[in-house]
């Protein structure tokens, strides 16, 4: 397949002829962007160029290059990108809305959620045993928690 261009529109399919120019003006929208987009669906994520490069299996130097617009994307990669950012090629293209934007300070909170995931189950309970400890702490600390704890 190949590669997409961020930089010029895609050529006309075969039946360009049929159209009234709106499908071709539509392709250059779709890859205007790109790089842009990428870049806000992986802070979304809570993914740093590398964490992302590592699961598509490239190098963190082509990802900063796609968002840069300074390369061209190849097709091929483009299903395994918006696999990775758990988002529709439509969306990565800007054919379709970005479907769940994360909050980059969520996102972050969630990527350490998923490291916690990776510990073993002991040191699981000791954070989530922590976690529970200080939130108690809070709740009783502030107005709302000792009404909640009155009650």
């Amino acid at each position: 397949m190949p590669p997409l261009s961020l930089r010029r529109p895609l050529p006309p399919a075969d039946h360009a002829e049929h159209s009234d120019g709106h499908e071709s003006a539509m392709k250059e929208r779709a890859v205007d962007g790109f790089g842009a987009r990428l870049a806000a669906l992986r802070r979304s994520r809570g993914l740093s160029q590398e964490a992302l490069a590592t699961e598509v299996g490239v190098s963190r130097r082509v990802i900063a290059s796609y968002e840069a617009r300074e390369a061209q994307l190849p097709g091929a990669l483009l299903g395994t990108l918006a696999r990775a950012l758990k988002s529709s090629t439509d969306a990565l293209l800007g054919l379709a809305p970005i479907a769940h934007k994360t909050a980059p300070k969520t996102a972050r909170l969630f990527k350490r959620l998923r490291r916690i995931e990776e510990l073993p189950p002991a040191d699981q309970r000791a954070v989530l045993t922590l976690v529970d400890a200080m939130l108690e702490t809070r709740c009783r600390a502030t107005p709302a928690g000792r009404e909640r704890q009155a009650s």
